[in-house]
């Protein structure tokens, strides 16, 4: 069970979003671009190089620059929320399996670079979000934007839960 505190957090969190998220037209735009930008800049980070590290032996293709983006963000929603942590971590291996198949696609098929795809990917996202946040009546600035980026999966797991019957706040 969720302390006080860490309700209170997500609570603000979600209704924070609530209310800087009015739009009809940008609650749609929501349910597409929030798993864009997020698949989108996971595979970014994937994309970049990462050291060969000789103690991780026979696993170190199995430890790029996401890994740590991983680590990070669900520690922090852990923090938040570990309800939700623990759907968005469900999320984060669905979409890992999908870079790797990019991966292999490009390796296999003669597909483009996952990162050109990923980058191509988040573009869109992007698009689609700022399509979105011009819809609202008070329309944010950049700096709000990045925080909503890290928000927003919480925001949309929690409609996920809630649709599900699972209570969340």
């Amino acid at each position: 069970m969720a302390s006080g505190t860490e309700k209170r957090k997500i609570n603000n969190i979600l209704d924070d979003f609530d209310k800087a998220h009015t739009s009809p037209s940008n609650r749609f735009l929501q349910w597409i671009y929030i798993p864009l930008l997020t698949f989108g800049l996971l595979g970014l980070v994937w994309s970049i190089p990462f050291p060969h590290l000789e103690f991780l032996g026979r696993y170190n293709g199995f430890v790029n620059w996401a890994s740590f983006l991983i680590a990070f963000a669900i520690y922090y929603y852990y923090k938040v929320s570990p309800l939700l942590s623990y759907g968005i971590l469900l999320i984060v291996f669905a979409f890992s399996a999908g870079i790797v198949g990019l991966e292999k696609a490009h390796i296999n098929n003669n597909w483009p670079m996952m990162g050109t795809v990923c980058l191509l990917i988040f573009t869109l996202g992007l698009i689609l979000q700022f399509a979105g946040s011009g819809s609202e009546t008070k329309p944010t600035g950049f700096s709000p934007q990045m925080k909503t980026l890290l928000d927003s999966p919480l925001w949309l797991m929690s409609l996920i839960f809630r649709k599900a019957g699972v209570k969340v706040r």
